[in-house]
This record gives C-alpha cells, structure tokens and sequence, in this order.
C-alpha cells in the first residue's frame, strides 16, 4: 500500500483538476499537503468555477492525510518565498513538489499562427506555465535539497515522445507544455547530487472540472458525452494522475525515473493502481493508436 505517513508535499496549482487529484490522493496515503492556488472562498481567480483551494484542503483531511490552504500567486516571488517559509518553520523539510501551475486554457486560441494569435493572451499563458514553475523552484528546492529522497513532478500535457512528434494547438500551447518536460531534465540534473528525482508527468484525456463543464456532464454521467465525443471514452478522473504519482512518491526505488518522462497511463502499470471506477486508462497509448489513427472509438485493450 502507498504510504507517504510523516511526508510534507507541497502541491502548487491544487484548485482544481489534475492538481486537486493529485493532492487528495497525496493525502490518501497520509501526507501533509500545502495546497496552493489562486482562487479562495470569497475570492475567484477568474476562471468562474467553484472550486476553491479551501475546498482542497478539506478533500485531502477528509481522505486521510493533513490539507493545509495557502492562498498563492505564483507569480509573485515574495509570495512563494514567504509561503516556503512557513513550511520550513513549520515542519523543517519539504519532501514532495509538485508543479502543476497552469490557468492558461481561456488564454488558448486553438491552431491560429503566430501573428493572428493574440500576443497578450499568449505571454500570459507562457508566465503562467513557465515562470510560475521556475519562480516555485527557485524557492522550494532549496528546502526540498536539504534531505536526500525528494521528488520534484512537472505536471505537463503530452510525454517528451509525443510532444516532440506533434505541434500542440498554437505556438504558446507548444512552449507551455513542452517546457515542464526540459524544467524535470533540469530539476532532475540539479538534484542528482543532493539525492533527489525529477520527472514529467502527463495525465491522459482529463475529466477536469472544465471538460466536465464544457460537455455538460458530471463526473457520474461522464459517459454522456460519448454522444458527441466518442474517443472521450479513454477518459480519467484527476485521481488517477494522483494515485500514480502517490505510488511513485513512495517508492524507495523511484530515482530510477530520475529526468523520466512519463503518463498516468505508465505509472498506473507499473505500480498497479486503478482510477476510481477500477479500471486502468492508457490514454496516450490509445491516442496514438486509435484516436490519431483515424480509427473508430474502442477502448478495449486501453482501459
């Protein structure tokens, strides 16, 4: 069983989606988890959804660890710094990091070229993915270095092969979500010495509180939206990012994926963890073979 009991985590960008998945199930195997955002009960980001960092914080105490709510803007350096300062004063040690800052996705504007595509909207996505992590790391691995054993996740959209093989969406989407994966190599040389691991992780096709919202289903009714999405079959709940990530957090062995690339898919394979309804999505694998391929939806063999 994953058992991270007496281990401090710090999940940045836990509001909502992948990184309230991951958090909770931080939490699930015993962790304190410092769960950062910017949208807190009485005072939204902007993105118009309901989920709060508060309200993370009560998933993950209520799943069985420690869920602290730390209000932050990533990109705001005094910020990150005060907040890393309060876990060190409170505990000593950080021991798990997970970068999973994003906000971009009402800023995408969807295969427009360079010079049509909105120049603002696109180096606010590209703060909000890169020096949001870069400002995080400056900050947090100097505490995290301090203890042999720690974990850095860069939380991505698509692993180092697929991302390498196709363009995503728009030159900043591309950027984005390419960066995360050379940030992990980097983390991953920078640790080494200090006996820590750094790795990239995608989730697969996400049932995130927007898809949800945008195909007007629920987590229950999800399959609804196979009407009008068929591959959408290959889905995954943000826990199962999470219980991957937990297992991996837990392995004593886990340096071996130091500077790896790596999905929800292959972490659920190779530590046996399923997604909340039990099964075993392989989403970048069906992509690739089916989706890409032109072929009819079937995930038999994929999930």
């Amino acid at each position: 069983m994953t058992d991270l009991t007496g281990r401090v985590a710090l999940v940045a960008g836990a509001t909502r989606g992948a990184g309230r998945g991951i958090a909770v199930e931080l939490g699930a195997a015993g962790a304190t988890v410092w769960c950062t955002g910017r949208s807190t009960r009485g005072r939204p980001s902007g993105y118009g959804g309901a989920e709060t960092v508060e309200d993370t914080a009560d998933l993950v105490t209520a799943a069985g660890g420690t869920g602290i709510a730390a209000p932050t803007d990533h990109l705001d350096p005094d910020a990150v710094a005060a907040l890393v300062g309060r876990i060190e004063r409170e505990h000593g040690r950080l021991d798990v990091l997970v970068n999973d800052i994003w906000g971009g996705e009402l800023l995408v504007e969807w295969d427009v070229p360079v010079w049509e595509h909105d120049l603002e909207g696109g180096l606010r996505t590209l703060r909000l993915a890169i020096d949001t992590h870069l400002v995080t790391a400056h900050h947090a691995l100097r505490l995290l270095a301090r203890r042999p054993g720690g974990l850095v996740v860069e939380v991505t959209d698509g692993t180092a092969e697929y991302n390498t093989e196709h363009y995503r969406l728009n030159v900043y989407y591309d950027l984005a979500k390419i960066a995360p994966i050379r940030l992990a190599r980097s983390w991953a040389h920078e640790l080494a010495a200090h006996g820590g691991t750094a790795v990239a992780v995608t989730p697969g096709w996400l049932r995130s509180e927007m898809m949800l919202e945008h195909f007007g289903v629920t987590e229950e009714t999800w399959r609804d939206a196979l009407a009008t999405e068929p591959h959408f079959a290959i889905s995954e709940s943000p826990r199962f990012v999470g219980r991957g990530i937990a297992a991996l957090a837990a392995d004593p062995g886990r340096h071996r994926w130091n500077a790896a690339s790596t999905s929800s898919g292959e972490l659920a394979r190779v530590y046996g963890v399923d997604d909340l309804d039990g099964s075993r999505p392989d989403a970048w694998r069906y992509i690739v073979e089916v989706q890409d391929a032109g072929r009819p939806a079937d995930v038999t063999g994929y999930r």
